[in-house]
């Protein structure tokens, strides 16, 4: 990708009214446009992030045998009154419309009650159980408070797992996978060393649920835990939750967190309501079992930006940039083919480059680079050439070291 090409640029301001520095700097980094509160596009940049993100996500859900598809935005009201979530009362975050002969439907914010209506078709015996299926897909929930930039939207992008099963004992064996999984995604995410289970409310959802929680200063959580963080808590379900753990709670101390991820028990208390039943193997109809685990995929995104940001700008762990070397051209006619050459045998190579090839001084180029965050930056200069060298810069550790080309592109591989 050059960035002569690029029809973002990058800039010194953010919109006036966006506090949160997620958005900030994002959005002067040219990864994502604002549209309104809550509410942002996604540019290439941007888009390349959020795909590192899925595909983490992607890989550790088929590993546990997780099927991927698509569901519908539009969800049918009564889908959702067996259960008595369509009323206002039990989920205040419904955008509802009308088709135009009146009928209504509601823009989906979860999809609990859409995968059982659909998976009625299929489930039919205790051999079709356990089966387990997954989505990325942009949510869309009326929220009261959109100040978090996108850690806090009212559209935003989700992957949303839901495992049916036969028994208790499949449903919980199968939701101990989950976490696990779950755990690999936030460490290939970066966020391994700040992210844990916690023991929280299960607000529309259940009485109880856990979340993933990631220590985060921009957090809007409370989060409660012991010396050796076996154990967190919210703040929300402080009281009841360690009685039920068996924790004193004056063990236990505040910190801010940010949600990252959360998960659900059903048990057969929807299929019940929803008269969803399997032929199990004594020739009795049974409920399936049902349990739902989410993780933001562009809160993530956001997360991962206010937890490493410096004050020069973004910092992505390589697992999630957009590009692995920002590629900066600085001279004339030798450092434009010396930098040409690096970027296609990069690029041949497998490696995402963005090519810094404007006719721009060396300060902003440099300045774009810290900015936009990418993990490492390689300089190819007049002066450079002459040596035989190339300046490497390491963008979480500021580190700059001179490499030969055999030693440059041994680090880069």
């Amino acid at each position: 990708m050059r960035v002569s090409k690029l029809f973002t640029k990058t800039s010194k301001n953010a919109p006036a009214d966006e506090v949160s520095k997620n958005a900030q700097l994002l959005i002067r980094a040219g990864y994502v446009y604002k549209v309104m509160a809550g509410v942002y596009a996604y540019t290439p940049l941007g888009l390349r992030v959020l795909e590192n993100i899925k595909q983490i996500v992607r890989e550790e859900m088929n590993a546990i045998d997780g099927q991927e598809l698509v569901m519908t935005s539009l969800q049918r009201k009564e889908t959702w009154e067996g259960t008595g979530r369509w009323d206002d009362e039990a989920v205040d975050v419904w955008f509802k419309t009308k088709l135009k002969d009146e009928t209504e439907l509601g823009l989906a914010w979860s999809h609990e009650e859409a995968i059982l209506e659909m998976m009625q078709q299929y489930i039919k015996s205790y051999k079709d159980l356990p089966t387990a299926v997954y989505q990325f897909q942009t949510k869309l929930r009326n929220e009261l408070r959109a100040k978090s930039g996108i850690m806090r939207g009212r559209e935003f992008v989700m992957k949303d797992l839901y495992s049916l099963h036969a028994t208790q004992a499949d449903m919980d064996q199968y939701y101990d996978k989950v976490i696990e999984a779950y755990k690999r995604c936030y460490e290939r995410f970066g966020l391994g060393d700040s992210t844990f289970v916690t023991f929280a409310s299960g607000g529309s959802f259940t009485k109880f649920s856990h979340e993933f929680q990631t220590i985060c200063d921009a957090g809007e959580d409370i989060l409660y835990v012991n010396e050796d963080q076996t154990v967190a808590v919210n703040e929300e379900v402080l009281d009841e939750a360690s009685a039920e753990l068996g924790v004193d709670k004056s063990s236990l101390k505040p910190v801010k967190s940010a949600e990252v991820g959360n998960i659900f028990k059903f048990g057969t208390e929807k299929s019940e309501k929803m008269n969803i039943y399997f032929t199990d193997s004594d020739g009795t109809q049974k409920p399936v079992y049902l349990a739902s685990y989410g993780i933001g995929i562009t809160r993530v995104m956001g997360v991962i930006v206010e937890k490493f940001a410096d004050d020069k700008g973004i910092v992505w762990p390589e697992n999630v940039a957009p590009a692995k070397v920002y590629l900066v051209r600085i001279g004339g006619e030798a450092a434009t083919e010396h930098a040409d050459q690096l970027y296609a045998e990069l690029t041949d190579a497998g490696i995402q480059v963005i090519y810094d090839d404007r006719d721009e001084r060396p300060g902003a180029k440099f300045a774009d680079a810290e900015l936009m965050g990418i993990p490492y930056r390689v300089t190819v200069s007049d002066r450079l050439i002459e040596a035989g060298e190339y300046e490497y810069t390491d963008r979480a550790t500021g580190e700059t070291q001179l490499l030969t080309r055999e030693a440059l592109l041994a680090r880069i591989n």
